[in-house]
Formats: C-alpha cells, structure tokens, sequence
C-alpha cells in the first residue's frame, strides 16, 4: 500500500503521509530531534510505524539519484 503521497491542493505538493495532512518533511524533522516513533504515535495517534518507516524509505529514495554538495565548500 503506497502511504506517501502528494497533492498540489495540500500544503503546496509536499509529500505527506496518506490520508493526512502531515508532510514527510516534519516527521523526518521529528526523528532528527531525537523525537522516537513512540512519542510520533503518541502525539498522532492516527500514525503508524509503518507510516514512519514509509517516510524514512520515501527521503532515502529520494536521495539516490541527487546531485550532492561538499558542505565545507558551501559554507
């Protein structure tokens, strides 16, 4: 079952979690606050690991294929 998906009429086209309104973005900026999916779920009952899991495996795919830049140099 795909669980990622975008609208354009939903916050601008940005992938968010199916049949909500919670965009792949602010969950990966949850787990990067050291926010753990246990607390994801409490918070968003309606949200599964699987929709969690589905936003790490959604930003992972999209990176394959990205053109990458030096961070040192960029600073």
């Amino acid at each position: 079952m795909l669980r990622i998906t975008a609208n354009p009429n939903i916050l601008g086209g940005k992938p968010i979690i199916k049949g909500t309104r919670i965009s792949v973005e602010f969950i990966l900026q949850l787990l990067a606050s050291h926010v753990t999916e246990d607390e994801i779920i409490l918070d968003y009952p309606h949200l599964s690991k699987e929709d969690i899991q589905a936003c790490l495996i959604y930003a992972a795919d999209a990176l394959k294929n990205e053109i990458y830049i030096d961070i040192e140099k960029a600073a």
